[in-house]
């Protein structure tokens, strides 16, 4: 990146900016920001202004090409490309090809993390994401991308998803910026991570807040307890700067890359829940 992690950037001023390829999108000033929860921006569809959460991603992938304009062009996000890069390492220092991966990519949004996937020379990708528009876009902007994709809950999957699903006898998992939000809780995390054929490898990443030794969230505890009971080996650990925030300032996130040993067990989940 062409600045400091610390170093503030003066992307947030109110101004407008402008894409070819997307409407355009109107940054709040500095002084309105709000909790990374609550960010948002001003997007003109039709001649007209309307407000859009960035937590929002059915309206954001209702519209192409808003997704990498705001967060990837203006908000310069740097997770697919650091994550997969993190795991592509891991993968050569064990001696094995991506080639042989069967990747499930959860919370798959419109296929950017699939894409670098493809790129690295993983040959089978399945997405899965709460969200229909999430299934609509990757298909949309990406088509033939995934060998499938399945707009499902993975907390209440059907059996004909499921079967689906275990078909594919994934042993790797993706989920980039998608944790700690309640986008895919826990419980969601661990029913992808349940399906993968073990070992496997696992690749996701938090806000740095959210693994931090004085939080209590659920995913803090579900993750140190993996680790601690050998459900996760942990071969990569990274603090990185994920995005900007709307203020300016880096919001930093926490890459883990890992083996799966065993599956995560219902008490430890409940556990974590509680």
């Amino acid at each position: 990146m062409s600045q400091t992690e610390s170093e503030p950037r003066s992307i947030v001023d109110g101004t407008t900016i402008e894409s070819k390829s997307v409407p355009a999108i109107r940054i709040p000033r500095a002084a309105d920001t709000v909790d990374q929860t609550e960010e948002w921006c001003e997007v003109c569809v039709d001649g007209d202004w309307r407000r859009v959460r960035f937590h929002d991603y059915d309206e954001i992938f209702a519209i192409p090409g808003l997704y990498e304009t705001l967060f990837h062009d203006t908000l310069e996000c740097a997770s697919p490309e650091r994550v997969v890069a993190m795991l592509a390492a891991c993968i050569e220092d064990a001696f094995e090809k991506p080639e042989g991966l069967r990747v499930l990519d959860v919370g798959a949004g419109n296929g950017l993390v699939g894409e670098r996937l493809r790129d690295l020379g993983v040959e089978s990708i399945v997405g899965v994401d709460i969200i229909p528009e999430a299934r609509d876009a990757a298909l949309r902007d990406r088509p033939g991308l995934y060998d499938e994709y399945l707009a499902c809950d993975l907390t209440a999957l059907t059996e004909r998803q499921r079967r689906s699903l275990e078909e594919h006898r994934c042993n790797a998992m993706t989920t980039v910026a998608a944790l700690g939000f309640n986008d895919i809780p826990p419980r969601a995390f661990a029913a992808a991570y349940n399906l993968l054929e073990a070992p496997a490898w696992v690749a996701f990443n938090l806000n740095e807040n959210f693994l931090d030794g004085a939080d209590d969230s659920g995913f803090a505890r579900l993750v140190r307890a993996m680790q601690r009971d050998g459900v996760l080996e942990t071969s990569a650990y990274q603090r990185y700067p994920h995005r900007l925030g709307i203020d300016g300032e880096w919001l930093r996130y926490v890459a883990i890359i890992g083996r799966k040993l065993r599956d995560i067990p219902e008490d430890m989940l409940a556990e974590a829940e509680g």
